[in-house]
């Protein structure tokens, strides 16, 4: 059985940035117990990350700042949906600005939540193949390094230090999943 919503009885800002909101619910669950909670609220219309996969087996790895660590990490290539932008339309959007090719096959992995106990952000992973160069430019500070990696080599790659990001772990595992059930 699913458990009834709790009811808002009161919801505000508290904080806000250029990226996030910070909000406040006061909160009533169905047993009449009452509770705040914060939130933080993402911006815009969701996310989207990418596995690129070549002809030849590759995922397209980047290698970027990540200001959250204090360090270069590898990851796949991800970004907002801009208004207007389906999540598929934001992925090779995305793809053309990080790693400079389209991609003519797009499919939807899956839709995630980051941290739903206090972050509204949701996040769709979606597979890119049949990929040809295409370049647009994008809003980086610097020159993103694009990292080829076999397909192969993905076990190996799980033991780097510098590759820790959950999401771009997930959607490696949700990748490879489609690949094999597809053939």
């Amino acid at each position: 059985m699913t458990p009834k919503l709790p009811k808002i009885l009161q919801q505000k800002e508290v904080a806000r940035t250029r990226i996030f909101c910070v909000e406040e619910l006061h909160l009533e669950f169905s047993n009449g117990e009452q509770r705040i909670y914060e939130r933080l609220k993402a911006g815009g219309t969701g996310a989207i990350l990418v596995v690129p996969i070549t002809a030849d087996g590759q995922v397209l790895l980047i290698k970027e700042y990540a200001a959250g660590v204090n360090r270069y990490e590898l990851a796949l290539p991800k970004g907002l949906v801009e208004a207007g932008e389906s999540p598929l339309e934001a992925a090779n959007r995305e793809l053309k600005e990080e790693v400079g090719f389209g991609a003519d096959t797009l499919v939807t992995l899956k839709q995630v939540t980051l941290a739903p106990g206090y972050l509204s952000h949701q996040m769709t992973i979606v597979l890119a193949q049949d990929l040809y160069p295409e370049k647009l430019p994008g809003d980086e500070p610097e020159p993103i390094e694009v990292v080829p990696m076999p397909l192969a080599e993905i076990p190996a790659l799980l033991a780097r230090d510098d590759f820790t990001e959950a999401r771009s772990l997930l959607a490696l595992m949700l990748a490879e999943q489609y690949l094999t059930q597809k053939n």
